[in-house]
């Protein structure tokens, strides 16, 4: 299989650098366009029963995600990545990266793993879990 259209999902963590660094290495190799996906999730603020979320803590959210996205932008680049996006989207994590790579035609996802237990997967499951059951394309989750 050749993968054309690489999809990472990111968010700065060191399971996300990893997965990174496999995205990199792959899009290299198949001289693939990569974008670099971090989805800013504010509903999760409030399921925490916060009230109205200040906007100076939306704003810091979005810009931690830009910042995040860019920084592994210039490492693919560096890396040798040819063809290189860096992009945030809000809303719900898993969905938003599988409709992402739906939308843009992407051919395979690559997402760190959380390693969460299994006790815990079954109650807040996770987006790699999430994305792994319900993509269309391939997933690679590397941990």
């Amino acid at each position: 299989m050749v993968f054309k259209n690489i999809v990472v999902a990111y968010d700065g963590s060191q399971n996300a650098k990893r997965a990174l660094d496999v995205a990199i290495d792959l899009a290299k190799r198949y001289e693939a366009k990569l974008t670099i996906i971090e989805v800013i999730d504010t509903s999760v603020l409030a399921g925490m029963g916060l009230g109205p979320i200040p906007g100076e803590v939306i704003n810091e959210m979005y810009n931690k995600a830009k910042r995040d996205v860019e920084e592994a932008k210039e490492k693919a680049v560096n890396s040798g990545v040819k063809n290189v996006e860096a992009v945030n989207i809000e809303g719900d994590p898993a969905a938003a990266i599988m409709d992402y790579a739906g939308k843009t035609g992407a051919d395979l996802i690559v997402t760190g793993s959380r390693g969460l237990s299994t006790v815990k997967r079954i109650f807040l499951g996770s987006v790699s879990s999430r994305i792994v059951h319900e993509a269309k394309i391939p997933v690679l989750v590397v941990k």
